[in-house]
């Protein structure tokens, strides 16, 4: 057993990127055929995918943040006010370095940003797998994460592959032991999203727990307690620092980032206003097979994660899983939003990745490959209508 209580991977041969080479090819391929098959659906429908990978909903407001940086706003006729500073700064960041030392416009850089941010969220997944429960589900893993309905925001620019990237990676960081590089990534974690407050919870959850185990058996040895100290430091920096800096430049103080997500309407109620939303489906009845959807969702939501539990996975799976999937269900606005807002908890596909790990190739084959291709008709059809708010 390992300092965090995860069984100890067995010796690995050769190196990490061959032994994850299948996970990576099948993603790009999953991928490549949502982009190809969003590419004839635009087509038919007069749409450029292009615009609609790149200049669209958020990823309009990255790329006006990467062109002119932070202070522009929006005033709708209600009285909200949307800014920009409610978008973390690490993609914009990013598109403006690529932009700089590349022909390529801000918005492309963006999408170049996501495609290489996605294959390392993969490679996160598949190493966080691999580790927990061997090859095989490593590989299916990362293959259930990339035929997810909403997968096809992996290929936007958009902020979820770099932040899952990220959190995948401070995570497996973490499960070995190597605490600075687990809070140096979850401070970046905390730059890109809000909810990069679940990775570092991961982390202090982790820290923590090792503290506590380290006080109650002397005789276990590990890593340095200065590198666990630091790691938690570090960690909550990236989320802090911006939160602050919005606070100042609006001049609200510490708060000032709320009264900046308010004015979206965005924040957290408990579940309280999605509750209501589902409920308000129940009153006709063609909306009520959406709303016994919803519910039919979280519960599989809720059953996945019981089932983590009952795997014992590691604790900062659970955290980081529990955390995510909290703030996700539990916001109070743009409920559309909710599905690719849930893409970084991977490791509520652990458990289905082991039941396909366990099946015959062949036949775990199959079932990847049909839920790819209904993946990708979904990820066209959606992105050509209603798309991700």
């Amino acid at each position: 057993m390992t300092d965090l209580e995860t069984p100890v991977a067995p010796s690995r041969a050769g190196p990490a990127w061959r032994r994850a080479a299948p996970a990576l090819l099948g993603y790009a391929a999953v991928r490549a055929l949502g982009l190809v098959t969003l590419a004839v659906w635009s087509a038919a429908r007069d749409k450029s995918p292009h615009q609609l990978l790149s200049a669209r909903w958020d990823s309009l407001w990255y790329t006006r943040v990467a062109e002119l940086g932070y202070g522009y706003e929006v005033r709708l006729p209600n009285g909200d006010v949307h800014s920009n500073l409610a978008f973390f700064p690490l993609l914009p960041w990013l598109e403006r370095a690529f932009a700089a030392v590349t022909p390529l416009s801000h918005a492309d850089a963006g999408l170049l940003v996501s495609a290489l941010a996605s294959l390392a969220a993969a490679w996160g997944i598949f190493a966080v797998a691999d580790h927990v429960y061997g090859r095989r589900a490593g590989i299916c893993a990362v293959l259930l994460w990339a035929v997810l309905p909403v997968g096809i925001v992996q290929s936007m620019a958009y902020s979820e592959s770099l932040f899952t990237a990220l959190a995948a990676w401070s995570l497996y960081a973490v499960l070995t032991g190597r605490w600075l590089t687990a809070g140096l990534l979850a401070s970046l974690a905390g730059l890109t999203r809000p909810v990069g407050a679940a990775v570092v919870a991961a982390v202090w959850v982790a820290a923590i727990s090792s503290f506590v185990r380290e006080r109650s058996v002397p005789a276990r040895t590990g890593a340095p307690s200065w590198r666990r100290a630091l790691a938690m430091l570090i960690a909550p920096l990236g989320a802090a620092g911006y939160v602050l800096w919005v606070g100042r430049h609006t001049g609200k103080g510490p708060l000032g980032y709320l009264d900046v997500q308010a004015g979206w309407r965005n924040g957290f109620d408990g579940g309280y206003a999605f509750a209501r939303f589902v409920g308000d489906k129940f009153t006709s009845f063609p909306s009520a097979l959406a709303g016994l959807a919803l519910i039919i969702g979280v519960g599989l939501l809720v059953w996945l994660y019981v089932i983590c539990v009952r795997q014992r996975q590691p604790l900062p799976l659970l955290v980081y899983a529990g955390v995510v999937t909290l703030l996700a269900l539990c916001a109070s606005s743009y409920f559309g939003s909710k599905p690719r807002l849930l893409l970084p908890a991977f490791p509520l596909l652990l458990p289905p990745a082991l039941a396909l790990a366990r099946l015959r190739t062949s036949r775990s084959a199959w079932v990847l490959g049909g839920v790819a291709v209904v993946s990708a008709v979904y990820g066209a059809f959606w992105l050509n209508g209603s798309g991700p708010p």
